[in-house]
This record gives C-alpha cells, sequence and structure tokens, in this order.
C-alpha cells in the first residue's frame, strides 16, 4: 500500500469535537499502475569532512550526469557553494557544461522580489542565459520553456514549512519534467531546522483548498525532510514517473543545524531573516491565514503575534499558562511598515514578542496553534479564521479550533497522524540522524 491518499474526513461532533478516529491510508493510484522508477541516489560518503551542498558533489563525483548536455536550472540567490560562488555562475563557467536556460521561483532567480509579487522572465543580465519565471502567468515549466533541454536541475535552499514555495515548484516542474522525459537532478541542501518533523499533516483533498505552490502533497506543516528527499517521497509514493536523480549533501547530519554546517546564510526570503525566524515560520505562518500580524513590517518578521483588537496583556496571562519549551513571551507593542504585503500597515497593534531559548526544546508548531486558539477565545467576532483547510491540512482542525477545543489535544492528535507518516517518509530518508 502506498502513501498515496491520506485520512478520510472526519465528522466533527457540534458539542466537543471528535477526535479520536484514526488515522487513515489510502491507495489513491490504480492498483494496475506500476510503481515510479525508484531515485537514483548518488553515493553518501559521510566521512569526517565539511558539509559541501549537493552543487560541489555533483561537480566532484557525478559530472558525467551533465556533460555536454544542454541545462535548465531552477534556481535562486540561495544556491551557492561552500565559498560562496553561485550554482549558477559555476555552472556556466563550466567548460563541459551547456547552461541554456534559468527557472525563477517566487522572490526570482536573485532574491529580491517581495513576497506574492509575480517574477518577470528575461535574462539574467551577468551570464545572458534566458530567464523564465515560475512565480508569475505560469507556475509550473511550459512546453516551450522546456524545448531543447536535455537534463533539468533544480538547486534552492528550502527552510522546511509545508506552504514555504520552493519545493513544490520543485514538484511542479518534476511533473513537467515527467511528461517530457527530461532527466530531474536535485542538488541536495540541508533542511536548516533538521528532520524534525511537527505539526498538521495535510489531507491529499486539502491540497486544492488552497495555491499548490503551498502544499502540492501531503506533509506536516514542518515536514523534517531536505528539498531532496521530498523529492523522492513525492515521486515515489505518487508514482510522477520522474527520471530523478538527487545529489545530496556531503557529511550533513538530520540532527545539524544550518549554522552547525559551515555553510553560509542567505536569506532565503526577505523576511527570513534569521535562524530563528526560519524556525517560528513553520507555526506562526498557520496565523498568515488570518487578520493577525506575525511581524512582517518589523525588524523582527515571525517575532510577534499581534493584532489592533487584541488584550496583550490577556494574551501574555494565556500563552504563559501553556508553559510552551523553549521560548519566552514578553508584552509587545509594534507597528508594520513598508511596502511589501503585511497586516495593518502603519497601524499599531497590540501583542506579544516570541524569543527562542531552546532551538531544541521549541515546538513552533504547538506553539502557533496555542496562540490560535487562545485568541479565537478571547476574540472570536473579530479574528478571521478563513477556512484554513489547506493550512491546517484537514476539515476537523479548523472546525476544532472554533469550537474551543483544547489545543494540547489537537497537537496530539497531530502528532499520532504525523507517526503513521514518519514510517513511510523514512523510506526516502538520506542522512544520519533522521
Amino acid at each position: 500500500m502506498t502513501f498515496a491518499d491520506v485520512a478520510r474526513p472526519v465528522a466533527v461532533l457540534a458539542a466537543g469535537v471528535a477526535m479520536a478516529a484514526p488515522f487513515v491510508i489510502r491507495d489513491r493510484a490504480p492498483s494496475q499502475a506500476p510503481p515510479a522508477p525508484a531515485a537514483v541516489v548518488a553515493p553518501v560518503r559521510q566521512e569526517q569532512g565539511p558539509v559541501l551542498p549537493g552543487i560541489e558533489v555533483l561537480l566532484r563525483d557525478s559530472l558525467h550526469l551533465v556533460r555536454g548536455k544542454r541545462v535548465g536550472l531552477i534556481t535562486n540567490h540561495t544556491a551557492v557553494t561552500r565559498d560562496g560562488r553561485t550554482s549558477i555562475d559555476v555552472l556556466h563557467s563550466h567548460p563541459e557544461v551547456r547552461l541554456v536556460a534559468l527557472f525563477g521561483p517566487e522572490h526570482g532567480i536573485r532574491g529580491n522580489v517581495d513576497g506574492g509579487d509575480p517574477v518577470a522572465s528575461g535574462r539574467d543580465p551577468r551570464t545572458g542565459v534566458p530567464v523564465y519565471s515560475l512565480y508569475g502567468a505560469t507556475q509550473r515549466p511550459t512546453a516551450a520553456m522546456l524545448r531543447g533541454i536535455d537534463v533539468l536541475l533544480f538547486d534552492m535552499q528550502d527552510i522546511g514549512a509545508r506552504p514555504y514555495t520552493y519545493v513544490w515548484t520543485m514538484t511542479m516542474a518534476m511533473e513537467e519534467a515527467a511528461r517530457r522525459g527530461i532527466p530531474f537532478i536535485v542538488l541536495d541542501r540541508p533542511n536548516p531546522v533538521t528532520s524534525r518533523a511537527e505539526g498538521p499533516l495535510m489531507q491529499y483533498d486539502m491540497r486544492t483548498r488552497g495555491p499548490l505552490i503551498t502544499g502540492a502533497y501531503p506533509v506536516p506543516l514542518r515536514h523534517g525532510m531536505t528539498a531532496g528527499e521530498l523529492a523522492r517521497y513525492v515521486n515515489g509514493e505518487y508514482r510522477l514517473g520522474t527520471q530523478l536523480k538527487v545529489i545530496p549533501v556531503d557529511n550533513w547530519r538530520g540532527d545539524q543545524w544550518f549554522d552547525q554546517t559551515g555553510l553560509r546564510w542567505i536569506n532565503p526570503s526577505p523576511n527570513i531573516r534569521t535562524m530563528d525566524a526560519a524556525l517560528a515560520f513553520s507555526g506562526l505562518v498557520m496565523l498568515e491565514t488570518t487578520n493577525l500580524s506575525i511581524g512582517r513590517g518589523t525588524a523582527t518578521p515571525f517575532g510577534y503575534v499581534g493584532a489592533p483588537y487584541i488584550d496583550n496583556q490577556e494574551l501574555l496571562r494565556r500563552v504563559r499558562r501553556y508553559n510552551l519549551p523553549g521560548v519566552e513571551f514578553a508584552l509587545a507593542e509594534f507597528t508594520p511598515r513598508g511596502t511589501d504585503w503585511m497586516q495593518f500597515p502603519n497601524r499599531r497593534c497590540r501583542g506579544v514578542s516570541l524569543r527562542i531559548t531552546d532551538r531544541n526544546a521549541f515546538k513552533p508548531v504547538l506553539t502557533g496553534l496555542v496562540f490560535l486558539s487562545e485568541i479565537q477565545k478571547m476574540n472570536p467576532s473579530q479574528l478571521g479564521m478563513g477556512p484554513m483547510l489547506q493550512m491546517l491540512g484537514s476539515r476537523w482542525a479548523p472546525a476544532a479550533v472554533r469550537a474551543g477545543q483544547d489545543p494540547r489535544e489537537i497537537y496530539a492528535r497531530w502528532e499520532r497522524e504525523n507517526a503513521e507518516w514518519n514510517t513511510v517518509r523514512a523510506k526516502y530518508a538520506l542522512y544520519p540522524g533522521e
């Protein structure tokens, strides 16, 4: 049985919200369909030595995969070697590689486009290579974009959270590559917030309850995989048929944080400016489907929760009552300012600040859920939750929050679902310490 269609919708009882129904796995693919080819993976050497991203491992060990071929590269500014050279420049200058096309995700290949803004096609001014936008009129490469490409590469730094768009740009490109028989290579990079998974597993039928670019396939909110592992999982469990190869990170362990790798931290998007922001994102991002501010437009995005209508002293009292691990809270007032998207621009917000004190103990998804649940209880007529079906991954979870279910009970069910998902995920793991 494959992990191809996840939990059936669970009936929610108005009085108490039924929470005991089992997590059910169903096979979505036709039983007669052949399984997808297994991803062919370059060896993980795991010697004592520096952590090397996939681009360097490719050039060291697997150049034959791209030698003399017309290469398309899906990438952005985060794709750099250990010494800071961009993958674009490395491949373009290599005498045995023909870099013929670049594909830009959200924020563009240079990372300077605000979140949600369309990315333009054009030419890379440094190399002259054509750049095709995958975050504009289309979010997947078209037949015209892929014409003349022999092999398609993906190289970007993800942050390990389902709504972050880079890995779904990857899976949509994998689907298009499979349709045209184009080999697809993921040049892997570490998951900066480790291989730990947490939070609501998205049911398969919830993928269409939001944009595919924020959740094309079932993974938890904090999914704990690298881009290469996620590509293997999607290709294997959902039978895309992609001719997939993953070039793994050398000498990285799944329990290593990014700042333990010796690699250069490059803000993967304008509001992910620190490791703490990357870690907090996977929990606080659920609040961005509501009318709450999480600090966009301040010096500390993903460091606040607030709104003009909140009694922040009462909110602080309520969240402290949970004794959440690895984080401290304080009263805060802040005014979001700027030109990119944010909640409550130029309006004073009352809220609570977060300071991560122990990132190994901190549970960003539980923390975000506690804020959502308590603000819903405090301000049921003012909090605009929206459906939240893709974000919370199911019909039962938003209903449970609205019904006042204890967030610890909701979270416990999420953890039970994740335990079953982890048994499937383990088939595609590439690194020790996971």
